[in-house]
C-alpha cells in the first residue's frame, strides 16, 4: 500500500542512514583532536554487526558475538583511528588486548549516556534486524556517568521500503 504517493527514485532512507553515520566518524574526530580524551563524562556505547563486510574483530569475540556486539569508548582506549568508511580502537576484553575496525556502516546503534545521546540506524541486512536493547559492554572498565532519564536527545530512525 502506497497512500497514492509514487516510490521515490532517490533513496533517501540510505542517503539519512549514511549521513547520521557519519556523526559517529565526526565525535570521535572529535576525541582525537583532544588527544584522545573525552570531554566531561562523554562515553560511547557502539553497537554493530559483527559479520558486517569490512568489520575486523579477533576470532574470539566473533565466536562469543556471532551478530552483533556493543563496545565502550571510555576509559582505557587507545590508537583510535577514522577514516571516511570505518574506525578503529584498540580496546581490552577481558585483560586482552584487541585491536577492532568498524565501518560505520555496520554500527546499528550510538549511544552517549553522559547526556542521553541516541542514534539507532536500520540494519541493512533486511527488514526487521534493527537493535533492540543491548546487554552490558564487553570490554573492561566500570562505567563512570549515569545516564540521563529524560529522553530529550533520543533520535531514532526507522525507515521502512515502500514496496
Amino acid at each position: 500500500m502506497n497512500d497514492g504517493l509514487p516510490d521515490s527514485l532517490i533513496p533517501y532512507d540510505e542517503i539519512v542512514q549514511e549521513a547520521l553515520r557519519a556523526v559517529v566518524g565526526r565525535v570521535l574526530n572529535q576525541v582525537i583532536e583532544r588527544g584522545g580524551n573525552l570531554p566531561g563524562e562523554h562515553h560511547f556505547y557502539i553497537t554493530f554487526r559483527t559479520r558486517h563486510p569490512g568489520v575486523d574483530v579477533p576470532q574470539r569475540l566473533l565466536e562469543r558475538f556471532p551478530e552483533e556486539m556493543t563496545i565502550v569508548i571510555q576509559n582505557r582506549f587507545w590508537d583510535l583511528v577514522v577514516d571516511a568508511e570505518r574506525f578503529s580502537v584498540g580496546l581490552s576484553f577481558n585483560q586482552v588486548p584487541s585491536k577492532l575496525v568498524i565501518p560505520f556502516a555496520a554500527i546499528t546503534g550510538f549511544h552517549d549516556p553522559a547526556v542521553n545521546f541516541e542514534l539507532r540506524f536500520q540494519a541493512q541486512e533486511g527488514p526487521g534486524d534493527g537493535p533492540g536493547g543491548h546487554d552490558a559492554a564487553e570490554n573492561d572498565g566500570p562505567p563512570i556517568a549515569t545516564p540521563v532519564e529524560d529522553g530529550s536527545n533520543v533520535v531514532s530512525v526507522d525507515f521502512k521500503r515502500k514496496k
